[in-house]
């Protein structure tokens, strides 16, 4: 596929290489054997002074499409960006909601990572980082699952392709996405019923507002577990079938580290309850209370009613919450959502008393 038309400088190399080797095959004096008159040894070549490492091979994974996506949402997605082929994942001839994405450049990386957790449609989208290994292999397998790909299809496809899945691919910690916004780590426990699991062990997500994300992720007892719980995906809890793929340890520290980990005072809870807590983002890591009390100066607050987020280290998040006196002055300072404190643009979210009330019981 070739969207941009960007790799003419690729094609001046190619033609490059022919006329050098058209060089070496017409036994130019530069590739000849030298003859005797011209003796010349050649000093051994310096040490390298460091040691080259090649650029990536830009590409990138994105997951949680909606199901009808086409390659033209893809290229408008990370539009700006050359976009060199997309290939949609599928298992069982179902699309699984993933696809990755080859990029012109290995600098376009950084930037196709900055559209994570941006929309196709009415569904967000996560982008994380690959390798070319990554999508060869994607690659092999949709040609293995095409109609006619194989002649093995048949019978010993009838397995799920996780049963085959490497278990280095599996670290005990499974993700779930799709889930109904009122569901409790009860009920997660129940789905998983034919593992042994405690709710201690099941962390729901909360999405930039503080509201339940639909998603949570859920700790087995070995990296064996999570790779046979895997034969739950798709299936429903309540009225939502539930996706499931594989997560690490690093997923969940960082889902942390943000403040992503839904309070268990606020689970099972309808979200759009009136709340007179919002959740600031994008705040200057040096922005004090007095700062904010600034930007809300039309409201009465204090220093009390303000909680600035720090993470586990210590630092500014950038994220703060703030108590109003009221819902109603709450959902009035909604108003302010998107304009700028100092150099930034401050994005305001719903949040929730319980959200406030971990916050400070954390000393965040």
């Amino acid at each position: 596929m070739f969207y941009r038309g960007k790799y003419v400088e690729s094609g001046d190399a190619r033609e490059m290489g022919l006329k050098r080797q058209r060089l070496m095959d017409q036994g130019s004096s530069y590739y000849g054997t030298p003859g005797p008159s011209y003796m010349y040894n050649a000093p051994p070549p310096p040490p390298p002074s460091y040691s080259y490492i090649p650029p990536p091979f830009p590409v990138v994974r994105l997951r949680g499409l909606p199901f009808d996506c086409a390659e033209a949402e893809i290229v408008d997605f990370f539009h700006g960006l050359d976009v060199i082929d997309v290939l949609f994942v599928h298992k069982g001839g179902k699309f699984t909601g993933e696809a990755y994405c080859v990029l012109g450049y290995p600098l376009q990386i950084d930037f196709a990572l900055q559209r994570n957790r941006q929309n196709i449609g009415k569904r967000y989208v996560e982008v994380f980082r690959s390798r070319k290994d990554e999508y060869y292999k994607a690659i092999a397998n949709e040609v293995f699952d095409a109609p006619g790909g194989s002649p093995r299809r048949g019978a010993s496809r009838a397995r799920s392709s996780d049963e085959t899945r490497d278990l280095s691919e599996f670290k005990g910690l499974l993700r779930l996405r799709g889930l109904p916004f009122s569901a409790t780590r009860e009920e997660i426990v129940k789905f998983f019923k034919d593992f042994k699991l405690s709710e201690d062990k099941i962390h729901l997500i909360a999405n930039p507002e503080g509201r339940p994300a639909g998603e949570a992720f859920v700790e087995f007892a070995s990296a064996e577990d999570s790779r046979a719980a895997m034969s739950k995906d798709r299936m429903t809890l309540g009225y939502r079938y539930i996706e499931l793929f594989p997560a690490s340890r690093e997923e969940l520290d960082e889902a942390a580290s943000r403040g992503r980990l839904l309070p268990k005072s606020f689970e099972g809870k309808d979200p759009t309850e009136p709340t007179a807590v919002l959740r600031m983002r994008g705040l200057p890591f040096s922005a004090g209370k007095d700062d904010i009390i600034d930007f809300f100066k039309n409201f009465s607050l204090s220093e009390e009613s303000i909680h600035i987020i720090f993470n586990f280290e210590g630092r500014p998040t950038g994220e703060a919450l703030v108590e109003f006196a009221s819902a109603d002055d709450a959902k009035a300072a909604l108003a302010k959502d998107r304009m700028t404190l100092g150099s930034r643009y401050i994005e305001l979210f719903p949040s929730s008393a319980e959200e406030l009330n971990e916050a400070a019981s954390r000393g965040r």
